[in-house]
């Protein structure tokens, strides 16, 4: 038996509430993280978020190319959003750190891992997973992903259901790498597809592209004369995201 079993109810009431109270006191802080989140972000729009794996060493072909992304997009007019980590979200952040537009961190604090990189514009810090993930969503009118981990895939499955719910606004969700990503997509098709899990217009909701000028083409190809700004409709949907 453990021994807490053995002490007084009054006793095992009151350390419960404690951690309740605790608990209850966790709410400002993620408030905090929310106010600052959107405080900070709601003026770099129009603004792309970028994922990809942090275990990718500088020179490798993927940090090129992730770089290379970064700067395009940069130049072409839009603040970069990454996870403000090193590898691929490095090299992403560095990128636009040299092009026109702001570089974006968006870090969060982990026990092990992820020290900031040194190319952000605009950092944040977050403790919350959740909290950070509503940034990355919020403001960013294009999801370009990167071959990744788990992390990776975490960011692409969870607007890929956004889209597909209609808790956010479609926008431009683009597969970099056909290599890397075609195993992925043809295990889509089928499994998720031939067993009915998703309809083929959910196929349609994620792009496979390769060159830093693909990516840009691609979101402004998705936009095209109405611009970047969400409509009425979808500003109304994205306040329930």
């Amino acid at each position: 038996m453990n021994k807490d079993d053995n002490r007084h109810p009054r006793a095992r009431r009151g350390s419960a509430d404690s951690a309740l109270m605790r608990e209850s006191w966790k709410i400002f802080q993620i408030m905090a993280e929310f106010v600052e989140g959107f405080e900070r972000l709601a003026s770099i729009k129009p603004s792309v978020s970028i994922f990809g794996s942090a275990r990718i060493p500088p020179g490798h072909s993927y940090y090129v190319l992730a770089e290379h992304i970064g700067r395009a997009l940069s130049d072409a007019g839009f603040s970069v959003v990454t996870g403000g980590g090193p590898g691929l979200m490095e090299a992403a952040n560095k990128g636009a750190y040299t092009g026109k537009s702001p570089s974006i961190g968006l870090n969060i604090q982990l026990p092990h891992e992820q020290q900031s990189n040194a190319y952000q514009d605009i950092p944040l810090s977050f403790r919350h997973f959740f909290t950070r993930k509503v940034m990355f969503v919020k403001y960013a009118s294009a999801y370009v992903v990167l071959p990744g981990g788990f992390g990776t895939l975490d960011e692409l499955a969870e607007i890929l259901t956004l889209v597909q719910t209609r808790k956010t606004r479609p926008i431009p969700i683009l597969l970099v790498g056909s290599d890397f990503w075609n195993g992925l997509v043809s295990w889509l098709k089928a499994r998720l597809l031939q067993e009915n899990m998703i309809d083929g217009k959910d196929l349609g909701m994620f792009k496979l592209v390769d060159k830093p000028e693909d990516v840009v083409r691609a979101i402004f190809d998705h936009y095209g004369p109405r611009g970047f700004e969400p409509s009425p409709e979808e500003r109304e949907v994205m306040l329930e995201l």
